[in-house]
């Protein structure tokens, strides 16, 4: 699918946008960290809208995603969030916590769209959508942060929000830097973990949160 254009409306190929008819784009943020939850964003956007720049939140300064974000939000025909936190993700693993934030970012969206889209090569388990009287057919995206608009939308808003939340847990968990690198396995962030060890919103099972003598979990 086309990109829409740096203006209104929506995507620029007039002739895919109607054959896919009103749908849900889902996408997550932090499945690749070492601390902190998973978030993800389920969005339906209007046939029409005013979102210039729209793309993935990856390709975004966070200026440019916090100014996306307030008007996805004001536009959107509808949008949800789904959080999994570190302990559930220890307890399931990091992808089927991501399938899991995705699931609950859908349930909570109204209406529920036909046509649910999801970054990636997987779709949400059924068992996960028992709460839907009608749980929408999906479709599994690679790239679809790139590809389709309401997925884009959806990055941007989980990025931002779970930026926000890393920036709160940085105030109730000092010395790791949260608020810098969100979580992320960065230089600072590991040189934290050996001199601090893992707080109560690190992941456990990742490799690279456990101090080296006591070992991985994975």
């Amino acid at each position: 699918m086309a990109r829409p254009s740096a203006g209104r409306g929506a995507p620029s190929s007039p002739a895919q946008a109607p054959a896919l008819g009103p749908h849900a784009g889902i996408d997550e943020a932090g499945r690749g960290c070492l601390a902190g939850p998973v978030v993800a964003a389920a969005v339906m956007l209007p046939a029409a809208y005013d979102l210039p720049g729209l793309t993935d939140s990856k390709k975004c300064s966070p200026g440019r995603r916090d100014t996306l974000a307030a008007a996805i939000k004001a536009q959107a025909a509808a949008w949800a969030i789904g959080v999994v936190w570190p302990a559930e993700i220890d307890r399931i693993n990091i992808l089927a916590a991501s399938l899991l934030a995705m699931a609950k970012a859908l349930v909570r969206l109204a209406p529920v769209p036909p046509l649910a889209l999801v970054d990636g090569n997987q779709t949400i388990p059924a068992h996960h959508l028992t709460r839907l009287a009608a749980p929408p057919a999906q479709r599994a995206v690679v790239g679809g942060d790139l590809l389709i608009p309401a997925i884009s939308a959806a990055s941007i808003l989980a990025k931002t929000i779970r930026d926000r939340l890393m920036t709160r847990l940085d105030a109730r968990f000092p010395g790791y830097g949260l608020a810098q690198h969100k979580g992320y396995g960065t230089a600072v962030h590991l040189a934290a973990l050996n001199r601090l060890g893992p707080s109560p919103i690190h992941r456990l099972t990742f490799a690279r949160v456990r101090p080296p003598d006591q070992g991985s979990l994975l």
